[in-house]
């Protein structure tokens, strides 16, 4: 079975964490997104896969390779100009127009049964069949109206006030025949959405939904991404402990998976679920708290408190620190005496100066310096990075 992996985006809604790398490589469990998708792919018997790239493409193409390590075979597809998400399927029809194909976005987390929804749309005749959940705010999302015979009799993109006239939101995960090419026109920005699946009602086209069952979501935000972590550590099967791990006097509680070379000092605690990525030191007397991830040559200095965080690589957090719902970026460095608040976003290589307060929400850009005993309210911005 084949399927077209969607990666062309920019990912501006979640920056800063988009100005290193492409969003499909923003990393899960201390793993890029789009691994976890493709070995979802893999798993449900999709192994040939096309992949529109865009935006740092060649980072995708880097950490995928030709897909053989996953069980998969893998084709690059390059846009030279923006070509929205319909135009981007039309640029790799050379590789899906001989049999039905799904097409799935870059950014997608998730644990649904495509297999069933391929079964799905095998049996009936609908050009497209598009998966379906029902999610209490949809506002965000493409809604459908489907009919007990599952034929989506109205659709409308993200839909204002007084216009929400389903909970059936889309998730973005489209089943196409290949006569979806004759609809799509060459080289021009056209979207699934907002122009094809339009098009095709207006002339009466079938267009199926499936209700699909289990955890989905496009890490757009930071908040979805906050979520795609948590489901992805509920999903972890026990501890894991890979190489030389060397503890004393600490208190874990599973499930872990803790990278080798690991350190983790005396009267720590560390209640799982939890990942630790390799060479990573933790201090003393430092509690790190369940839906916590912490990458690779990482340094927890003594007494913090580290809770529902996502911590990248060669990140460095000085004594006495407390992270809630935190995110790092890479070669960040927090000094000591420092509170960062629930939901804040911290791009890469930022230096925060020790007693700084980081409120709620604040996203800080790339290369930025905080001074010592600042206090962060609005979010901060480098002119380099526009």
């Amino acid at each position: 079975m084949k399927a077209c992996i969607m990666c062309g985006g920019k990912g501006t809604r979640i920056r800063p964490l988009t100005f290193d790398r492409p969003k499909p490589n923003i990393p899960i469990i201390n793993k890029a997104s789009v691994v976890h998708l493709v070995e979802q792919l893999a798993k449900e018997g999709f192994t040939e896969i096309i992949i529109t790239l865009g935006y740092m493409g060649d980072q995708i193409l880097e950490e995928l390779g030709d897909g053989s390590m996953f069980g998969v075979h893998v084709e690059y597809v390059y846009e030279e100009t923006k070509l929205g998400t319909a135009g981007g399927v039309k640029n790799a029809e050379k590789y899906l127009c001989d049999e039905p194909f799904l097409v799935v976005g870059g950014d997608h987390v998730m644990d649904l049964e495509l297999r069933t929804m391929y079964r799905f749309h095998e049996r009936n005749d609908a050009i497209i069949t598009i998966g379906l959940l029902s999610i209490d705010d949809p506002k965000e999302f493409g809604i459908a109206d489907m009919d007990v015979n599952n034929r989506i009799n109205r659709f409308l993109e993200k839909p204002g006030p007084g216009e929400i006239f389903s909970n059936l939101a889309s998730t973005g995960i489209y089943m196409c025949d290949p006569e979806i090419f004759k609809w799509i026109p060459e080289n021009q920005p056209y979207d699934f959405a907002k122009d094809l699946f339009p098009s095709l009602m207006a002339k009466d086209r079938r267009i199926n939904g499936l209700l699909v069952r289990g955890h989905w979501t496009d890490v757009g935000n930071p908040a979805a991404y906050r979520q795609a972590q948590r489901w992805m550590l509920e999903s972890m099967p026990g501890t894991t402990i890979e190489g030389h791990f060397n503890t004393k006097d600490s208190r874990i509680n599973g499930p872990l998976k803790i990278g080798n070379n690991v350190v983790i000092g005396s009267n720590t605690a560390v209640v799982g679920p939890v990942v630790l990525g390799e060479n990573t030191t933790i201090g003393d007397n430092v509690l790190i708290g369940p839906y916590t991830t912490i990458g690779s040559n990482c340094v927890i200095k003594d007494g913090c408190r580290i809770l529902s965080s996502y911590i990248f690589n060669d990140v460095t957090i000085g004594s006495n620190c407390n992270t809630s719902g935190t995110v790092l970026d890479n070669n960040t460095v927090v000094g000591q005496n420092c509170s960062l608040e629930n939901g804040t976003v911290i791009g890469p290589r930022v230096h925060i100066g020790n007693n700084s307060t980081i409120h709620s929400n604040v996203k800080i850009w790339p290369d930025l310096t905080i001074k010592s005993g600042s206090i962060i309210q609005e979010n901060l911005l480098n002119p380099d990075y526009g």
